[in-house]
């Protein structure tokens, strides 16, 4: 109900933010027509007057209606910015909206470099397309995105960090005008994400220009003498005295053009300055509500003094301006009447000096915030999560757990506990009963507590873990790799986890052990590896076809049997995904070949199937 609410809100924002659109729309219509009609009758009684000779009237009415339309067009540009603004404030409403109904199509995805060797991000879907990070993910850089990701893959935490990180995402949430206008903020100045790896880059790598200073002053010197003797000539004042200045001019510019070293510097930069200028100055307003955990975070962009807002905008200007050796015809024309790259070149190297210790501390913050106010989004988003806290000992308690990139209206919940050093579930089930699902619900609502993020359910205690799964594993033919021996290798580096007795105890998410091999090699394997499991610095899930396997209940006292399991109604199979108790009594292959048109035999009891 919660998040029906909350999607019943954003509707109602986005219709009203059309009808404001659309009104918006019809008064440029109307204001474009008033600018034409301004022109026509400016130009038409202008010229009227004139063929009449009567020059002063003309020149009276052709002021008039140039000042007239010179307002008219400030007011239209000023109504056209403001479209803008809701344009894009109407897009970020959207996405919310998308993010509550899952259309994953209408919520951007920014690329996110893919771990192969995880132990748990492809198992349990937190990157890639239609993922964790896809959903979560409402950050304006890469840092930013960096930062949130590392939090989903990097488990668990350092207690106080993740204290400090939970408080600000909290204090976040409920602060929705202030994460969309931070979004709205970058937005405003462009597209595309802001680089913060290629800021850096640019603003680290010196410029070198041998005796610049020297240069400078002989550059300026010639360029005024260059003007003034010009003004003198064409005045008739002097002869063309200004060619000798001029020539010396040209010669010395180029000797010592900086050509494409100061071009990579500048060209496209200057927009991402912009975007990080408008973000930073955005915090710098917002976030200085004393003992805040906002104000915390952003304490290195609150420092006394001009803010980095000031010196990232000085960089912009300072780049924008370089970047006209992108036009070489402006650029030449440009150079020809002053020394505008040596200038400009100076200036770089200022900028440099006074931001480059810098700027990693001013990104660092930034991205801090973004994943913050990613996290807090998705909170607001979903009010009926709940908010978990770490407890004592080695446990994971939850009450109606269901999984986060499942539809509300689809998601089944289930009840989970886990207690003790070797507690192992063992869950049995029909194919397609649930039990990978399952597995991920729990290891994917995990990765959100101990990122500092509310999760899918009604009630969420546990103990700080390291997540280790083996659900979804790959073959590879690059590194030669069959599924078996991919899963075998897997299952090696899971074990060898449960070893380490000086780290938080490893949740272990192990989907159908050893399905890569025959029935009786994976017997075998299974009881060995599960009976490890139980003695090791872990605990956690194995999920099984093999019935046989529980009878694992009388020789491990910490191992507890449960199940999915299906029913049949028409002729056809039905789930309702629920965990229960005991062993699975069914099982369903023969019977899904058969449904599906393929040869199996008719006898019941060859086919092992019951009720």
């Amino acid at each position: 109900m919660a998040a029906t609410s909350r999607a019943a809100q954003l509707r109602r924002l986005i219709a009203r933010l059309e009808r404001l659109i659309a009104r918006g729309t019809g008064a440029s219509s109307r204001f474009t027509r008033w600018r034409l009609a301004i022109f026509v009758a400016g130009l038409l009684g202008s010229v009227a007057l004139f063929r009449s000779g009567w020059y002063n009237s003309g020149n009276l009415v052709l002021a008039c209606f140039v000042a007239l339309f010179l307002i008219v067009a400030a007011y239209h540009n000023r109504l056209e910015q403001r479209i803008h603004r809701l344009r894009l404030w109407k897009q970020i409403k959207s996405v919310h909206l998308a993010r509550i109904g899952l259309d994953w199509p209408a919520i951007p995805q920014r690329p996110a470099d893919q771990p192969a060797a995880h132990l748990y991000a492809q198992d349990l879907d937190l990157v890639g397309p239609h993922s964790l990070l896809h959903l979560l993910d409402c950050t304006v850089s890469d840092r930013g995105r960096s930062r949130l990701t590392s939090w989903l893959l990097t488990q668990p935490p350092a207690p106080a960090a993740w204290s400090a990180r939970q408080s600000l995402v909290k204090e976040l949430a409920p602060r929705s005008l202030f994460r969309d206008r931070l979004a709205l903020a970058a937005q405003l100045a462009g597209d595309q994400e802001i680089n913060g790896r290629r800021l850096e880059a640019a603003l680290a790598h010196p410029i070198e220009f041998p005796r610049l200073h020297a240069v400078l002053a002989v550059q300026t010197v010639l360029a005024l003498a260059t003007i003034g003797l010009g003004i003198g000539a064409a005045l008739n004042w002097l002869p063309g005295y200004w060619m000798f200045s001029f020539a010396a001019y040209a010669l010395i510019y180029l000797q010592t053009d900086q050509g494409e070293e100061l071009l990579e510097h500048a060209v496209g930069l200057h927009h991402e300055m912009e975007r990080l200028g408008r973000v930073l100055g955005y915090l710098e307003r917002r976030a200085g509500r004393d003992g805040s955990a906002l104000a915390a975070a952003c304490a290195p962009l609150l420092a006394p003094g001009a803010g980095p807002s000031a010196h990232v905008a000085q960089a912009a200007r300072v780049l924008h301006a370089i970047s006209i050796k992108a036009h070489p015809l402006v650029h030449l024309a440009i150079n020809a009447l002053c020394p505008w790259d040596l200038w400009f070149t100076k200036r770089l190297q200022q900028v440099q000096r006074n931001i480059r210790q810098h700027l990693p501390t001013w990104l660092d913050r930034l991205a801090e915030v973004e994943a913050a106010s990613s996290l807090a989004a998705f909170a607001y988003l979903h009010p009926s999560y709940v908010w978990p806290g770490p407890v004592p000992g080695t446990q994971l308690q939850a009450e109606r757990l269901g999984h986060p990139l499942i539809r509300p209206d689809t998601r089944i919940t289930n009840d989970i506990h886990l207690s003790g050093l070797g507690t192992i579930r063992l869950i049995t089930g029909s194919n397609m009963s649930g039990k990978s699902t399952f597995l991920r619900t729990i290891g994917i609502n995990l990765c959100l507590a101990q990122a500092g993020a509310p999760v899918c359910a009604g009630r969420f205690d546990w103990s700080w873990s390291r997540p280790a799964c083996c659900i979804r594993v790959n073959d590879s033919l690059e590194a030669g790799l069959s599924f078996f021996y991919a899963e075998v290798k897997r299952l090696k580096t899971i074990l060898d986890a449960t070893a380490d007795r000086a780290m938080p105890p490893v949740l272990f998410l192990v989907d159908e052990i050893f399905k890569g091999t025959n029935n009786r090699e994976r017997l075998i394997g299974s009881r060995a590896y599960i009976k490890a499991l139980a003695g090791g610095n872990a605990f956690g899930l194995v999920s099984t076809h093999d019935l046989e396997l529980t009878d694992l209940e009388k020789e491990i006292p910490s191992l507890t049997n449960e199940h999915f399991q299906e029913t049949v109604a028409a002729g056809a199979l039905t789930f309702d995904y629920t965990l229960r108790p005991g062993p699975c009594p069914t099982t369903n292959a023969l019977r899904i070949m058969e449904l599906e048109g393929l040869p199996v035999p008719r006898n019941p009891a060859e086919d092992g199937t019951s009720g």
